[in-house]
């Protein structure tokens, strides 16, 4: 009896020997990205939110002051409301015209055709570069008064004009420059139109739907987890642009392209006003959390999932 008993109970800590021996390698393995996410991430984001509530400059030890930067941000600043309403506008422009670029050629390469895979190559090649400084050079030269587009124009006998001079045009030429990288989720949504089964579309074609049919009722419903992700992902990366607006257009002309991130950076290296800075972070985190949110409680009226309707049925 005593002996089953002793039995037993080593059983019970070999067992928990060998749960803690996985719990340790298992953290172990992950120690590389979770030490990098401590100091790299949460510290830094903890520190920047103490420093909101200070008046901390890269010049003078911070000093407590509450909620005063929050109040002037909303009461005082109009940069601020400016930078919002052209970060606004620059998500709205660029999230949705990327997106449908994006799925066009997708579904142009969903073809199985000869060489297919180095056009893919080809056409992914601009979001390989990204939004570096040497393309926003680029960019500045092909819309710049004496730039390509107004060479071409000249062709035609058509009269350009500085294309990110003009307060009208300067923010479209930042929305195409953003639409004309979309690699990434043209890759994405490759992978997306690669799962729907074919059988949908023989089935639809034998009933006698053409293609524009198939495309909104077989294709966009199929591919609607994708889109969420893809509008998720665009509009976090929208609302925190910066490059393309520091080198093209300095913020103008007449703050046109004045973009919260540029105003941002400005706040913190050019008037060293890190606390301020600090704010204006939080407040952008908020503002994304709020616009995630919204396609996030919006997606169960026109996210589809298969799973869900094997669950129902």
């Amino acid at each position: 009896m005593e002996s089953t008993i002793v039995t037993s109970t080593t059983k019970r800590r070999s067992t928990k020997l060998k749960r803690w021996d996985s719990f340790i390698t298992g953290h172990l393995f992950i120690s590389p990205w979770l030490i990098g996410f401590l100091l790299l991430t949460l510290y830094p984001m903890i520190q920047s939110l103490y420093y909101s509530f200070t008046d901390f400059s890269l010049l003078e030890e911070a000093n407590w002051v509450g909620v005063r930067n929050y109040e002037k941000i909303f009461t005082v600043d109009t940069r601020f409301y400016q930078s919002v309403k052209v970060t606004f506008l620059y998500v709205l422009g660029s999230v949705p015209l990327r997106l449908i670029a994006a799925l066009f050629i997708a579904m142009l390469l969903a073809k199985s055709l000869r060489g297919i895979s180095a056009y893919r190559t080809m056409i992914y090649f601009p979001s390989l570069i990204g939004g570096s400084i040497a393309v926003s050079l680029l960019w500045k030269n092909i819309f710049g008064r004496d730039g390509y587009i107004n060479e071409v124009l000249g062709l035609f006998g058509i009269q350009g004009m500085g294309w990110i001079n003009n307060p009208d045009t300067a923010l479209s030429t930042l929305v195409l420059l953003v639409v004309w990288q979309f690699g990434s989720a043209m890759v994405i949504f490759l992978a997306g139109l690669k799962q729907i089964p074919q059988d949908l579309y023989e089935a639809s074609s034998a009933d006698g739907a053409g293609k524009v049919r198939q495309f909104f009722n077989i294709t966009l419903p199929m591919l609607s987890p994708t889109i969420y992700f893809n509008i998720i992902m665009g509009i976090i990366g929208a609302f925190q642009m910066f490059t393309p607006a520091m080198i093209i257009t300095q913020g103008g002309p007449m703050n046109s392209t004045y973009v919260y991130a540029l105003y941002l950076y400005e706040r913190a290296f050019s008037q060293l006003q890190m606390g301020y800075a600090s704010s204006l972070a939080w407040i952008m985190l908020i503002i994304i959390a709020l616009s995630t949110s919204v396609i996030f409680l919006s997606s169960k009226y026109w996210v589809f999932y298969e799973s869900e309707k094997e669950e129902q049925k």
